[in-house]
């Protein structure tokens, strides 16, 4: 089965209020380039099937402006602590467990992790997941169980100041 993992970065954050990391807020060009990733995506018809999200304020804020740019039902996204600040293997681990019956999945969260995940299967070398920037991965895969010896057919790599 074709299964496609959209890799998403949270969007600009603000380091100006003084609140706990996880608290956060985007920013607004973080706003405003949330909605633009997510309506370039919605113009390919390029969407995932359900959503993962940091339960950090910016990711999560992330989440659902492109949820409902892309219409994502409320109960196709969900909160996962997994995804907070995590390292490559916590990543795995995560992806491992996605139900089967969905075929593509978005996980939103965090450098570095992120961008270390995206390069253990990107043909290229990413240096580093902008903010708001999205990897989609395409493998085919019997079960998510699988990621871990996954061979990427196709890859794909946006973010706001790209100019394809």
């Amino acid at each position: 089965m074709l299964r496609k993992l959209f890799i998403i970065r949270h969007g600009k954050s603000s380091w100006e209020s003084l609140v706990n990391d996880i608290d956060r807020p985007l920013t607004e060009r973080g706003v405003k380039n949330s909605y633009e990733m997510a309506e370039r995506f919605l113009r390919d018809a390029n969407i995932p099937e359900m959503i993962f999200s940091s339960p950090a304020n910016r990711a999560f804020h992330t989440a659902l402006i492109m949820s409902r740019v892309w219409n994502i039902p409320d109960h196709k996204i969900q909160i996962a602590n997994e995804l907070y600040l995590p390292d490559i293997d916590d990543i795995l681990s995560f992806i491992s467990g996605m139900p089967d019956e969905v075929s593509s999945v978005a996980i939103f969260g965090h450098n570095p992790g992120f961008t270390h995940f995206a390069n253990r299967y990107l043909r290229g070398d990413l240096e580093n997941l902008p903010t708001a920037g999205v990897v989609v991965l395409s493998m085919e895969l019997e079960k998510w169980n699988d990621i871990v010896k996954a061979r990427v057919e196709k890859d794909f790599v946006d973010y706001p100041k790209n100019t394809r």
